[in-house]
């Protein structure tokens, strides 16, 4: 017997969004620690003489931390539960605002880019996992793409308060501003507040009922689901026992299977990671004021194109959000694909042929500067619209109760490390012609269609306790 979750008097929508939001915190702050950078790359080459390899390093070592944290992070919610683990993500976020605000040199720099990285890390496997597993499934896609729109709330709010503060410092980001502090420093400083704000909520909301189940505390799960639901939540929590069962608690080797040593919905998700990854998304968002800038823009005017790529990203993945739960997620992933290849192809074609000055950087000329900036931004729209948000709410949906907390972590640890290869190699392949890398890029978006159309299964309106049999279908 299941809970009907059928109509929206089973449920209590107003608390789903209270919890939802809460746990999406995590990517607020996931979206602002990994944009930061963007702003204070430059002055940070400028301050410490970074080559553009070694600023590549600096910048993509906060993704080796996030490999390290969401790796980590599996374990750690399921011995400590997921709410202690996100406290544990606002106090590395919190620490790392600081440490990298005041850096002796390049290698604490680099050590507290690490620490931050771990808190995006940790934040990146706890907000999907907290969000599916206290959402109702008829809810889920869309309380999951909170996560994204977060993230890119994060992300703009960024470049928002960079955007003034290097206003108010005189359009150079190395200028000193209030307290004989730079403007740099100051875009590492802002952090702090919603890292406060985002520990100070968490002590507010429940753990979760998965988790309590899963310790033997059904009574308390029970509490927590009959704040959600109006119907009796007894066989739903009966329900959660029985695909918790076994003879140990969950572990990474749980994840073992006979394809290549994992079982295939753990590939799935590695894939689905690494894809996200290696259409290029964060290069855009890492290095787009470098981009810009080397194109001929000013540091301002690459901060003002910038933030209206920000927008059409919050803009569209509102969009994600109404549909997710319609159309479901597979038909927008393959949207998605076919629409960045497209704006990836001509990006590849503006960059690869313009004309290139004495730097070796290309010269857009009246026109095809528009070409480019349309192109630019609506390749951000249908990534922001599909594979942004919908690759979170698979991740943490697509795999059963016992497996979840392990290959939720894998997946996203996979991701890191995919978004720390193209970030590091980025700089370097620019650096030999843009219109290379956006070729790179063209070509994986390309790939990613048969790969999802061959392994992706539609998760809409399933519940988690049903992915389990979901997975046994397709062994």
């Amino acid at each position: 017997m299941t809970v009907a979750v059928g109509t929206d008097d089973d449920y209590r929508v107003g608390r789903v969004v209270g919890l939802a939001g809460t746990a999406a915190l995590g990517g607020f702050l996931f979206g602002y620690d990994s944009a930061v950078i963007n702003g204070a790359a430059s002055a940070i080459q400028t301050t410490f003489g970074l080559s553009p390899l070694e600023l590549g390093f600096v910048v993509s070592i906060a993704l080796i931390g996030s490999a390290v944290g969401a790796w980590f992070s599996g374990s750690l919610a399921e011995r400590f539960g997921r709410r202690r683990v996100m406290l544990i993500a606002a106090a590395l976020f919190l620490a790392s605002a600081i440490g990298q605000a005041f850096p002796f040199g390049p290698t604490d720099l680099t050590v507290w880019r690490f620490i931050g990285g771990a808190g995006i890390g940790v934040a990146s496997v706890m907000a999907p996992m907290y969000i599916a597993e206290i959402a109702p499934a008829k809810m889920r896609g869309r309380m999951g793409s909170m996560q994204q729109l977060a993230i890119v709330v994060g992300i703009f709010a960024t470049g928002l308060i960079n955007w003034l503060i290097l206003g108010a410092a005189g359009g150079e980001s190395t200028n000193d501003w209030l307290f004989g502090i730079a403007a740099w420093q100051w875009m590492f400083l802002s952090m702090i507040i919603p890292a406060v704000i985002y520990g100070l909520l968490v002590l507010r909301i429940p753990e979760s009922p998965r988790y309590l189940v899963s310790i033997g505390e059904e009574t308390k799960a029970a509490e927590v689901l009959q704040t959600i639901y109006r119907n009796d939540v007894a066989p739903l929590v009966h329900q959660i026992a029985e695909s918790l069962k076994g003879d140990h608690k969950p572990r990474l080797s749980d994840l073992r299977g006979r394809a290549f040593g994992l079982m295939p919905i753990v590939w799935i998700g590695i894939g689905l990671s690494a894809f996200q990854q290696f259409v290029g998304i964060n290069a855009v968002f890492y290095y787009s004021n470098t981009i810009w800038e080397a194109v001929g823009f000013s540091e301002s005017q690459a901060f003002e194109t910038s933030l209206i790529t920000t927008v059409v990203n919050i803009a569209f993945t509102l969009v994600a959000i109404a549909l997710v739960d319609r159309v479901g997620r597979k038909p927008l992933l393959l949207v998605g694909s076919t629409g960045m290849v497209i704006m990836l192809a001509i990006l590849t074609w503006v960059f690869g042929t313009a004309p290139v000055n004495a730097d070796g950087q290309p010269v857009l000329g009246d026109g095809v500067d528009i070409v480019a900036l349309l192109a630019f931004n609506l390749y951000v729209a249908f990534f922001a619209a599909t594979w942004g948000p919908v690759v979170w709410v698979l991740l943490g949906e697509m795999f059963p109760n016992r497996i979840r907390a392990a290959a939720l972590a894998l997946a996203a640890a996979a991701q890191w490390v995919a978004n720390f290869l193209v970030s590091t190699a980025f700089p370097p392949l620019s650096s030999i012609s843009l219109g290379l890398a956006y070729g790179i890029f063209t070509g994986f978006a390309l790939l990613s269609i048969p790969f999802v159309a061959k392994f992706l299964r539609e998760t809409k309106g399933v519940s988690l306790e049903q992915m389990g049999t979901l997975e046994r279908t397709r062994a």
